[in-house]
């Protein structure tokens, strides 16, 4: 079997961490496959949404495969391992469609790096989540350390990062690390109901919300908000943008088109 499903249905992408007997760990082939997977989501004009989860029901991901991903991505030459970051996400490949993360289990270092990746993070109730790296004398170096502190409270991510503890669903929601928990069976359908729900929003706007989000994060308020009237009056120059208007004023639904 693939390390790696890649599975399209209309609009939105559903990408699986294919390897349960391994908690979902992500070696070399599963790395690679990743980063091919997040690659063709970026670039596929019909896919405008992803959701990523892990196989089974034990672990969204348990992260680096210490075994075999460790030493080969600090073994000499192995430089597109770290340039792309964990599974293609977490460093140097932007993209700006939206990506929920629908957490079906442990999701642990490297694992929950790739859920402080994606833009929305459901959890079922059997869910974890921890930056454990320190245990084995490594620090959480795909985006733990930047990512979680922008997401939590800095005591909380720094109580996670230095002392290496879990929470569990139930306080993940409370700090804010997930939107939603969900009973397990209905993890999926409602992760695909809210990239059906991304669907219907003007898929342009979106990416450009998202990105005015992103990149304004690290700027001054008076640079992000240059940043947001770019993006703002580019988008208005788009087909989107007068379908959307028109279609309020005719009270029918809008037919975006991504242009």
């Amino acid at each position: 079997m693939p390390p790696v499903l890649y599975e399209q249905k209309d609009k939105i992408v559903t990408i699986t961490l294919n390897r349960p007997e391994a908690m979902n760990s992500v070696d070399p082939e599963t790395q690679e496959a990743l980063i091919e997977a997040w690659t063709r989501f970026r670039d596929d004009d019909t896919a405008w949404v992803a959701i990523l989860t892990g196989a089974g029901e034990k672990a969204f991901s348990a992260g680096a495969d210490l075994k075999k991903l460790i030493p080969r991505t600090f073994a000499p030459g192995q430089r597109r391992d770290r340039d792309a970051g964990l599974g293609g996400i977490t460093r140097g490949l932007e993209i700006w469609k939206p990506m929920i993360a629908a957490v079906n289990g442990h999701c642990l270092a490297g694992g929950l790096e790739l859920a402080l990746a994606c833009d929305l993070r459901l959890a079922s109730p059997n869910a974890t989540f921890g930056l454990t790296e320190v245990r084995w004398a490594i620090m959480p170096g795909a985006g733990g350390t930047q990512r979680l502190p922008r997401a939590v409270p800095l005591a909380k991510a720094l109580e996670m990062i230095l002392m290496a503890q879990t929470i569990d669903a139930a306080e993940a929601y409370r700090i804010g690390l997930v939107n939603k928990v969900v009973p397990l069976p209905e993890l999926m359908p409602t992760a695909v109901q809210w990239a059906q729900t991304l669907c219907e929003r003007g898929p342009l706007a979106v990416r450009a919300a998202k990105e005015a989000v992103i990149r304004g994060l690290t700027m001054p308020l008076a640079d992000g908000l240059r940043l947001e009237a770019f993006l703002s009056a580019t988008l208005r120059q788009t087909e989107d943008a007068v379908e959307g208007p028109k279609a309020f004023a005719e009270k029918r639904k809008p037919q975006f088109k991504a242009r």
